[in-house]
């Protein structure tokens, strides 16, 4: 196993942090709270071997020194994290420097390609009739549809969504799936999606220091009898909401979905920040029974969501597979199937037929990181009557990425550089968001029930488009989570102890969906405009609640897709605890969601212009549909999961 200097530099920081947080417990009056575990996580999923073979280990400290620095109760805060995923070594034919081969790309119902290249007529990378491969056999090929093979050569690849949907006639193109130290090919998006072998394996020691989970400094300064400030700054997570699984409030600090898509709890998947906040309290006054105002600003460099890259076992909506293809494919070129109708380039033919476009023709150029520090808000919160609320705003990057086009990108046909409407060539953006929301929690005493309540507006997020030019638009979001607990006796299950049952409905609406019917298909936003996703959590308890069995079951409504999760944790002693599950899809797979995937946008008129086309100088979308790329979102998390079904064990030693 390689294991760089920068590795080595790290992890000897935290072992001697955490030497120092001991040695200092000790050596002071032993007022230290020290407290940790080691953890395995190994996960098996069908088809595909190992997932996950997580090894942790966290430390966490804390002191309280009194009045120090003229604050009240001043305390030093910190928890460490070292993960090494050994998937990427004892799996590497799926997730490491083995993973991916050779393959071939879909002409649909082509017969000059089966007469071509055989069997069903599938040509290989870099070898497409509209390419190389023509080239090769005398036909005249237009500048922007050849690559180099020899440096971006027929290996190490997958077929993008070759996991989870047959290709379907639809658009897919090649994905380079190899750690980005072992193949580079990709990899240009600097800072974002861009990790080596080292960097898989332990995610925490990066340029971020996110093995430092927590490191914070607070204390409050008194300004009555029941009131105050209180102050705290440093690497934190920062928690608005009352809700699980759904961050319709809990948006301050990103969320590192490579761990495991949507299925980790949030404490361990949030990405600690930068973060300063004072929070004025005013404890019980004459209307409410508490009430505080916090101020939060967010001085850390912007950091989007993490949702893996092409090659790594969680991918959330696979986005990490088609950003690094599409990268490749502006970079080094690439082989795209379906893309064509051979009449369109004067083959006797009814067929689709794959393309393999040169560099700076299509795909993703670059990613625009905001670089401000200017992310912050307010929270009001307080308890009125027995009912607990929040009034918010916050001001913030968009933390989802956004594919902006209309870039300079090279004419396939002509060679000539320009700003192409309706081209899928892009470069990556976060816009700036301001959201306004509030929430509630109270209970109603006749059903023995708690209720929580969420609901955000926000303006200036950004979505795909194929009725636009540049391929995108922004769009006003309304979005709300109801949650219910209840604490029941099912006496059949065990008579002595309730079981929590716990349902979510998560609800969201776009203000400005746009969605035209064209001739060969819908065309505009591909996401719902009305969706609603439930969870249904049931707990029980067993042997003095040792023994605590539960099922989490989740359904996304429009993508008519959901997830059964049964696991038993057993807490074996105070110090070990074993869990044991399984995470199975049901439902309606990515395969059923297709959307206009501009394949039909006529980005170089006349040449790219279809019978479809009542203008052939004029671009725009007909409709003609596939799974890939847009497809994603309809699908959602769950969908897009489907052929992820798994085993999960977990051990964990506290200390």
């Amino acid at each position: 196993m390689r294991i760089t200097s920068k590795i080595l530099s790290a992890v000897g920081t935290a072992a001697a942090l955490a030497s120092l947080g001991a040695t200092t417990s000790l050596a002071q009056d032993e007022k230290w709270d020290i407290a940790g575990f080691v953890e395995n996580a190994t996960f098996y999923r069908d088809g595909s071997g190992i997932s996950k073979s997580r090894n942790t280990g966290q430390y966490e400290f804390s002191k309280d020194f009194g009045e120090k620095f003229g604050l009240n109760n001043f305390r030093v805060s910190g928890t460490l994290r070292a993960t090494y995923d050994a998937v990427y070594d004892i799996n590497d034919d799926e997730y490491g420097d083995s993973a991916g081969g050779p393959r071939s790309f879909q002409n649909a119902g082509s017969t000059t390609a089966q007469a071509l290249f055989g069997g069903n007529g599938d040509s290989p990378w870099g070898t497409s009739i509209l390419g190389n491969g023509g080239a090769a056999a005398g036909n005249p090929i237009p500048p922007g549809f050849l690559f180099d093979t020899s440096g971006n050569p027929n290996e190490g690849l997958r077929v993008l969504g070759e996991d989870m949907h047959s290709p379907n006639g639809g658009v897919t193109l090649g994905v380079p799936v190899r750690p980005c130290d072992e193949d580079s090919r990709g990899c240009g998006l600097d800072d974002y999606m861009d990790f080596d072998t080292d960097d898989l394996r332990f995610p925490e020691f990066n340029d971020q220091l996110d093995f430092i989970r927590e490191l914070y400094i607070e204390g409050s300064i008194p300004t009555g009898e029941m009131s105050e400030w209180f102050f705290r700054v440093g690497k934190q997570q920062v928690v608005w909401g009352r809700t699980d699984l759904f961050r319709v409030l809990d948006i301050i600090n990103p969320v590192d979905f490579s761990r495991q898509n949507i299925y980790d709890e949030l404490e361990d998947i949030r990405m600690p920040q930068w973060i300063a906040s004072a929070e004025y309290r005013w404890g019980a006054t004459s209307l409410f029974e508490d009430l505080n105002l916090q101020l939060v600003w967010n001085f850390d460099e912007f950091r989007p969501n993490a949702l893996g890259q092409g090659g790594t076992p969680y991918s959330i909506l696979d986005a990490g597979s088609f950003f690094r293809g599409m990268n490749n494919c502006w970079e080094n070129g690439c082989t795209v199937s379906n893309f064509v109708p051979a009449g369109a380039i004067g083959l006797d033919d009814p067929g689709l037929i794959a393309a393999d476009f040169a560099p700076g023709v299509i795909g993703i150029r670059q990613v625009n990181l905001p670089d401000g520090h200017d992310q912050g808000g307010i929270k009001l919160e307080g308890v009125y009557d027995g009912v607990g609320f929040s009034l918010n705003y916050y001001h913030f990057y968009q933390q989802l990425p956004v594919l902006r086009g209309d870039i300079p990108s090279t004419n396939a046909f002509t060679g000539e550089v320009a700003d192409w409407s309706h081209l899928i060539a892009f470069d990556i953006d976060f816009p700036e968001v301001d959201l306004i929301g509030g929430s509630l929690d109270f209970y109603v005493d006749s059903i023995k029930s708690v209720f929580r309540i969420e609901a955000t507006y926000t303006t200036g997020e950004e979505f795909a488009n194929t009725l636009e030019a540049d391929l995108y638009s922004d769009s006003d979001m309304f979005r709300w989570v109801l949650g219910i607990d209840r604490n029941t006796f099912i006496p059949f299950l065990n008579k002595n102890r309730a079981f929590l049952i716990s349902g979510q409905i998560f609800g969201e609406h776009m203000l400005d969906h746009e969605l035209e019917r064209a001739p060969l298909g819908d065309v505009g936003i591909p996401n719902w405009e009305d969706n609603y996703t439930m969870t249904l959590l049931i707990k029980g308890w067993y042997k003095s609640d040792t023994i605590s069995p539960q099922i989490i079951m989740a359904y996304d409504y429009e993508a008519e897709a959901g997830t059964f999760a049964p696991s038993v944790d057993w807490l074996i002693n105070d110090n070990w605890r074993l869990i044991v599950g399984f995470n199975i899809k049901f439902g309606d797979g990515m395969e059923d969601q297709q959307f206009d995937d501009c394949r039909a946008c006529n980005p170089f008129p006349p040449f790219t212009a279809t019978p479809a086309h009542a203008d052939p100088l004029q671009s725009g979308s007909v409709g003609l549909s596939g799974i890939q790329p847009l497809g994603r979102f309809r699908a959602g998390p769950l969908a897009s999961a489907s052929e992820e079904d798994e085993f999960q064990v977990t051990l964990r030693y506290r200390f």
